[in-house]
């Protein structure tokens, strides 16, 4: 059973479903419920409807809003941050756990997928048991991590390799015969809390990368140089691979997993605390950017510029729009703004409850600054006049 939640946990859904294994899904809206019953998505993934219509129709997966029994339990909800700090909570792994602990019997197998602070495996195992003691090493406890990239979620679902870390050698076994069931890539064993590092550190590996390349494009228009070039030319290093840089990170792993390091290890986690403070700065610094371009395009020419902002998603591609830097960007710009006109671009979303969003080549023609904040395809190729200035902060021009 799969309690769903985040953006990409339908997809484990569909498709341990569709390997003829009988999968409930379980969320607390009844309109996400009924529209996988239909056969149908609420989210954007490709493939994943004919994935989920196929599971549905052949009676494989079935939606729920409450927990119904079942021999394996996913737990994959989300683990947002504590109220206006970055200490993890872990609150929704417990509730999910709790609604659970009635149907749990011995032999059945509970992984939490949730990106989690490392030890909430071990402290579910120990909530469970000082409920349900008759239950005490009789289950199988273990942790696995999703490493996923949206948009190619259903392919790397199947053939990514998957760490595996169970609170003892049985339950990291058990959970390896399940994945074995429709994972294609190796399966990795460990423990349940070097499994709940790996994740942690995975992500926050890409973000000092990041940083690094986003510090290198502020230092180097600094420096009048194209970082694009600088770094296309270190790269010919045959032991450097930098980076591409952006206005800076976001979604829900690479610009939040690093602080369920920092908030339990603050003393120790240097690098990786810089790393955050550096791409968070890069999406005020674009920012800042666009409103100097702004300035000097009123002095220099006496009159209010038009200025296209495009992109809104976090990354190229997608319609996911968590904790993205092009949306604080284009909040920050918009709350210091005059007498301009503005553009705002998300060829991915079909409308915005805030924005009101315009086609892109319409914007591209219109605006007198054009700012790239998304390296969208339909970006690339755009016709841009030589009097229109343009802000490229992620290299859709290069």
């Amino acid at each position: 059973m799969t309690q769903n939640s985040e953006h990409y946990r339908l997809p484990t859904s569909a498709l341990i479903a569709s390997y003829g294994v009988s999968v409930q899904g379980v969320d607390i809206s009844q309109q996400v419920v009924d529209t996988i019953n239909a056969g149908k998505i609420h989210i954007v993934e490709p493939e994943l409807d004919k994935a989920v219509a196929s599971a549905v129709e052949a009676g494989f997966l079935k939606a729920f809003t409450k927990p119904v029994e079942a021999n394996v339990y996913l737990i994959v909800v989300p683990t947002p941050f504590k109220g206006g700090s970055h200490e993890p909570d872990i609150s929704y792994i417990q509730a999910a756990t709790d609604g659970i602990l009635p149907l749990l019997k011995a032999g059945d197998l509970y992984i939490i997928e949730s990106t989690s602070p490392v030890g909430t495996t071990e402290k579910m195992r120990d909530f469970i048991y000082s409920q349900r003691p008759e239950l005490k090493d009789k289950l199988h406890v273990a942790y696995c991590p999703e490493r996923v990239l949206p948009g190619n979620v259903m392919y790397e679902l199947v053939h990514n390799d998957r760490v595996i870390g169970g609170v003892d050698e049985a339950s990291t076994q058990k959970a390896c015969e399940f994945y074995s069931q429709f994972v294609k890539g190796e399966l990795h064993k460990t423990n349940a809390r070097t499994a709940e590092m790996c994740k942690l550190v995975e992500n926050s590996s890409r973000d000092v990368q990041i940083a690094f390349a986003n510090e290198l494009s502020i230092i180097s228009e600094k420096a009048a140089i194209n970082v694009w070039e600088l770094i296309r030319l270190a790269n010919k290093h045959p032991r450097v691979n930098i980076l591409q840089p952006g206005s800076g990170v976001g979604g829900h792993c690479i610009a939040v997993d690093p602080y369920f390091i920092t908030a339990e290890f603050p003393m120790e986690s240097q690098i990786i605390g810089k790393a955050r403070e550096i791409n968070n700065f890069k999406a005020f610094w674009c920012a800042e950017q666009v409103r100097k371009a702004i300035i000097s395009f009123k002095l220099e020419r006496g009159k209010a510029p038009s200025v296209a902002l495009m992109g809104l998603a976090f990354k190229p591609n997608i319609d996911d729009l968590r904790q993205s830097p092009a949306i604080y960007i284009t909040q920050r710009v918009l709350q210091e703004a005059n007498d301009e006109t503005y553009f705002i671009v998300e060829p991915n979303v079909e409308e915005h409850a805030v924005y009101k969003l315009t086609e892109a080549n319409e914007a591209a023609t219109k605006a007198d600054i054009v700012v790239f904040l998304v390296a969208h395809n339909e970006f690339k190729g755009l016709d841009i006049a030589a009097h229109q200035e343009v802000l490229d902060f992620c290299g859709v021009t290069q």
